[in-house]
């Protein structure tokens, strides 16, 4: 790697740490990069956490970090819904850190079918049939709201390769009985996201680079957005995978490890 960056967008689980462990050169890497006053965006898909609990959990893994270094969805959701949604009464199925968000911003929560302008869909483990109805009232029935996501992930990965079901299941749901596609995702790899986070940093596309593990977010977002980007193999990805990549959806860079990023810079 020979070109110098400015800005730097970083997956975390994966990528900076693995459950409660920082990545090897993890930390001398995001030390090296504030010494040299380049700009950090830690980024997630996760719904279900805000940049406090983020910023808390990446202190304690001995990196300091400011809940603004933080975007993750529920962070580009309220400011999507500010851009867009002003005024407008909003149905969350989601977790409580994204309602309070959501709520915090100013805007009315309901669950009353008739009231709803906004259906949010996003990652929640008590999804049932009664939400999978009051969207299909408000969209179908009332013909009124309109279908968004914090992220269109498939699965969240578990360590020892199991996982669960992510967002994707739920607007997948919403979708086939409605008929409705989900309009916005603010997630990873949707354009609302590097948006943000470029306007954050100040920067151009082309003097950042996204780091991450996985091809279909973190990747696809670089490209999107007109950064270059690396993969590390520490996460979801393997040589497998990236064996049955296409050249198109390939990074700019493949490292075996962040660590493998501190020794390039």
């Amino acid at each position: 790697m020979t070109k110098k960056y400015k800005g730097y967008f970083f997956d975390l689980d994966g990528t900076i740490y693995l459950g409660d462990q920082l990545l090897p050169g993890a930390l001398e890497l995001i030390t090296k990069l504030r010494e040299e006053k380049a700009s950090i965006v830690f980024l997630s898909n996760n719904p279900t956490k805000d940049p406090a609990m983020y910023a808390e959990k990446l202190t304690r893994l001995g990196i300091p970090t400011a809940p603004s270094e933080i975007l993750n969805t529920v962070v580009t959701m309220v400011d999507w819904l500010k851009l867009n949604a002003i005024g407008k009464t909003i149905f969350v199925i989601g977790a409580d850190p994204l309602k309070s968000a959501i709520e915090n911003a100013g805007f009315t929560l309901s669950e009353t079918a008739e009231e709803i302008d906004i259906v949010i869909a996003s990652y929640d483990s008590n999804f049932d049939y009664r939400k999978l109805q009051i969207a299909f009232d408000a969209i179908w029935f009332h013909k009124k709201a309109r279908l968004v996501a914090t992220n269109l992930d498939k699965y969240c990965p578990f360590p020892g390769g199991r996982g669960e079901p992510d967002t994707a299941a739920i607007v997948a749901a919403i979708e086939a009985c409605t008929g409705v596609k989900c309009e916005v995702n603010v997630g990873k790899p949707g354009a609302f996201m590097a948006q943000t986070g470029l306007r954050q940093m100040g920067l151009a596309a082309a003097d950042c680079i996204i780091v991450g593990d996985r091809l279909y977010t973190d990747i696809a977002m670089g490209k999107m957005a007109g950064m270059d980007s690396a993969l590390v193999l520490t996460g979801e990805t393997n040589l497998q995978i990236l064996a049955e990549t296409e050249e198109s959806d390939m990074p700019t860079y493949v490292l075996k490890s962040i660590e493998e990023l501190l020794i390039r810079n």
